[in-house]
């Protein structure tokens, strides 16, 4: 064992109990963030406008705050962008993560000198975690891979500008340059293909141990090594070991990439954001991601079956039930109050709290009144490869409100990696895994209002053709799971 390893674990196990102190009393670690944050942002413009003076409790806040989105924080955000001081919070904010909307075009997310410790710490924390769990040290001395974008800044108005995985790139900590890769150069490279191939030539010979970033990403370069060395990933990085990956769910890809690695390796997932880094996992055994109580943030949660109602009640974390779809409202460090940043959560446990991420508030199926949400269709496909040789590379789903002849449906566009015997016996175990869970499908089914779900074959690389084609390939860029809209599936139908 080496003396990296060694101190390793020694500062997994400090970094557990300090963990541990706010994890236990979680109201209070909440009452603390939201108290600091207050003071802190008092004599900025925003909390001025919101009378920061006036509020003593977390009621005061929800009379005073109101639940926004970027759109709606805009004329806020480009004051600050702008180049105006104690704005949306005290000074000027040391960068803006860019990043790309839907409504608002790019949007600009202030990072502070007070959020931005956050970001590096969580990740750090998350690896700590499991070394402290495991045991496991060896992969320290290693060699790390994080795909991520380019951390080529730019400036704007005296404050730096890049993609947030650009931007945590200055941040790697001393200990880990020797061991991280790609190259500063090959990082720097925008066009993603190119920068896969070059990423391939530069890690093919070395002593990979820790791989991470998006799934559907990691995919593709692993995809591209597999053909290169003729054999599996596993085989090549003998010492690979530890995936880490964050903005999607694994278990679509799970099977494949077993495939490609040729074994399995654990793996750990992050809850990473330009808004905030919310949540890691925590655990190898426990469900679920460890919310992040004490890292700036104080959290706000709406039933999602109420957002859209004309005041849905704001619950904070020691009113949170099991199991139920939360809409995540943050107010942070770097300036958001009251945000909705577009995802929701369901709590897995209380004691920590834990959750998992079960979608966007905004991708979801609501055609016919029956509201899927990610998690589900996730869900219903994984149950339905169970047993089977059938491996996904990708997949959307979409509605089908006017077909050409029979009742409407759910469209399911897949790419598959290996195919089932029959296309229709598989569409029927998704439905019914989704009829399970959905109690609102399933009446529709029964009612004839809808028919079984359609499956559509999306050729090979499809959907990396696809977000190519709307330049989004590569990067933190992460295809819908599913959408309310036609605007993908009508891609595949031209």
């Amino acid at each position: 064992m080496s003396i990296k390893s060694i101190g390793a674990k020694i500062f997994a196990t400090i970094i557990h109990h300090k963990t541990q102190k706010w994890a236990t009393q979680p109201v209070a670690t909440q009452q603390k963030v939201f108290r600091s944050l207050i003071q802190q942002a008092s004599q900025t413009q925003f909390g001025k406008d919101h009378h920061f003076d006036q509020i003593k409790t977390f009621e005061d806040f929800a009379q005073h705050v109101p639940i926004r989105d970027y759109e709606a924080l805009r004329p806020y955000v480009d004051k600050v962008v702008a180049g105006q001081e104690n704005i949306l919070w005290k000074g000027k904010p040391l960068y803006f993560a860019k990043t790309s909307g839907t409504t608002s075009g790019a949007k600009y997310i202030p990072l502070t000198k007070e959020s931005m410790p956050y970001h590096i710490e969580a990740a750090r924390n998350a690896i700590l975690s499991y070394v402290h769990e495991t045991g496991k040290a060896d992969f320290v001395d290693g060699k790390m891979i994080f795909l991520q974008g380019s951390p080529i800044l730019e400036e704007k108005n005296g404050v730096m500008l890049g993609r947030l995985s650009g931007i945590v790139a200055h941040f790697v900590p001393k200990y880990l340059q020797k061991n991280r890769l790609p190259s500063w150069d090959t990082n720097c490279i925008e066009d993603w293909e190119t920068k896969v191939d070059a990423i391939v030539e530069e890690t093919f010979y070395e002593n990979m141990s820790v791989i991470s970033g998006i799934p559907s990403w990691v995919q593709m370069y692993f995809e591209k090594l597999q053909s290169k060395a003729n054999k599996p990933v596993g085989d090549l990085f003998k010492n690979f070991n530890l995936f880490i990956y964050g903005g999607v769910n694994y278990e679509p890809y799970r099977a494949k990439f077993e495939k490609l690695i040729g074994r399995k390796v654990d793996s750990i997932e992050l809850f990473p954001a330009s808004e905030g880094f919310f949540a890691y996992q925590d655990s190898q055994k426990a469900n679920g991601m460890l919310l992040l109580l004490n890292s700036g943030i104080f959290y706000e949660f709406i039933k999602a079956e109420e957002f859209f109602s004309e005041n849905p009640r704001r619950y904070t974390i020691g009113e949170v039930q099991l199991g139920l779809n939360y809409v995540l409202i943050i107010s942070t460090n770097a300036g958001l109050w009251g945000y909705n940043i577009g995802d929701t959560v369901q709590f897995t446990s209380l004691n920590p709290y834990r959750v998992i991420v079960s979608g966007r508030i905004k991708h979801y199926i609501s055609a016919f009144g029956e509201h899927v949400i990610g998690k589900e269709v996730e869900y219903a496909m994984k149950e339905a490869m169970e047993g089977t040789n059938v491996t996904v590379n990708e997949f959307t789903v979409a509605p089908q409100i006017n077909p050409m002849d029979g009742l409407p449906y759910h469209e399911w566009l897949i790419e598959f990696e290996n195919e089932p015997e029959n296309l229709d016996d598989f569409a029927i175990k998704i439905d019914n895994a989704m009829r399970k869970q959905n109690v609102y499908y399933d009446d529709l089914i029964v009612g004839h209002v809808l028919r079984t779900l359609v499956i559509k074959k999306v050729p090979k690389n499809g959907f990396q053709e696809y977000m190519k084609s709307i330049g989004k390939l590569g990067g933190q860029n992460k295809l819908p799971r599913l959408s309310n809209d036609r605007k993908i599936a009508d891609y595949f139908s031209r």
